[in-house]
């Protein structure tokens, strides 16, 4: 299993939105990196659901439930979208200014990349983070 960290802004699409609406295709990403991660998820991938520009935390995991396919949303370029799927909702949002503090984080693409907004993340940073969250999968 691979994880990631994908990011949205709540007021546009939030964690709460992906639970009520059971799943959601993840469209509209225009950025090169990005869509190669998208490429790269698998189903059943695990992804942490970070709040960008409003809340600035990790509030929630979801699920990959379609690999990649192309971005119906895109006028022109070569662009892919994934599905995703409520997981679960952490117990404790993470913010970013504690995820910066911690040492073994620091390598995180959240920190060194903070503006790609999806992102591979270790093993080992994925359970470090849900540890922070008190959430286990």
């Amino acid at each position: 299993m691979n994880y990631w960290l994908v990011k949205s802004e709540p007021f546009v699409f939030s964690y709460d939105d992906l639970v009520r609406d059971g799943v959601t295709r993840w469209d509209g990403v225009r950025n090169y990196q990005a869509r190669n991660n998208l490429r790269a998820m698998k189903e059943g991938d695990l992804c942490l659901f970070y709040h960008s520009n409003e809340g600035l935390a990790v509030v929630g995991i979801a699920k990959v439930s379609k690999e990649y396919y192309p971005d119906p949303t895109a006028e022109k370029g070569d662009w892919s979208v994934v599905e995703l799927q409520p997981y679960k909702a952490v117990q404790e949002p993470l913010t970013l200014a504690t995820i910066k503090q911690h040492p073994m984080l620091d390598q995180l693409g959240l920190v060194r990349n903070p503006r790609l907004s999806v992102m591979p993340v270790s093993s080992d940073e994925f359970f470090i983070i849900l540890d922070l969250c008190k959430t286990t999968i």
